[in-house]
């Protein structure tokens, strides 16, 4: 039986994220919350959130980078999912779920009429080591040349352009 392919990212930030990220698994291929070293991701931290599910499904933003303010209109900090997402809410909860679900890394890009919003996915363990959480990479490249050329194929148009 052969492994699936894992999503290596469309931007170069996402491609060192990932990488980062599988350094990290433990032996049944998850990552735990602590095991990130915010430092270790500091050139990046502006684009990162990390979001948090209940027992009820409900997602809320642990973590909002400054750019997503940019993205989202508003601080998503403390803000459940549901509250923020408005326009891109339909790549953003679809990445979330399939993320958790795969348990491994998702994302795809976005076009839209002030450039391109690329996304990335990955699922993390909280402190009970329960699948709750998931690390959120989010950035608007002004043109398709920052898509790296070897990002597989990725569909640009839809928000289902999930790896």
């Amino acid at each position: 039986m052969s492994k699936k392919p894992v999503f290596q990212g469309v931007t170069i930030a996402q491609q060192a994220l990932i990488d980062y990220w599988k350094q990290l698994r433990d032996e049944g291929g998850c990552v735990r919350r602590e095991a990130i070293d915010p430092g270790a991701l500091r050139s990046m931290l502006a684009s990162i959130s990390i979001v948090q599910f209940d027992e009820a499904g409900d997602g809320r933003f642990r973590i909002a980078g400054s750019r997503l303010r940019d993205i989202f209109g508003m601080e998503a900090r403390g803000r459940r999912v549901a509250d923020v997402i408005g326009e891109h809410g339909d790549a953003f909860a679809l990445g979330l779920s399939v993320a958790l679900e795969r348990r491994a890394p998702v994302g795809g890009v976005i076009e839209q009429s002030n450039g391109m919003h690329a996304w990335l996915r990955l699922p993390l363990l909280d402190s009970n080591g329960q699948l709750t959480m998931v690390l959120c990479h989010d950035e608007m490249l002004p043109s398709r040349r920052l898509i790296t050329p070897n990002s597989g194929s990725v569909h640009t148009s839809s928000p289902r352009a999930a790896a």
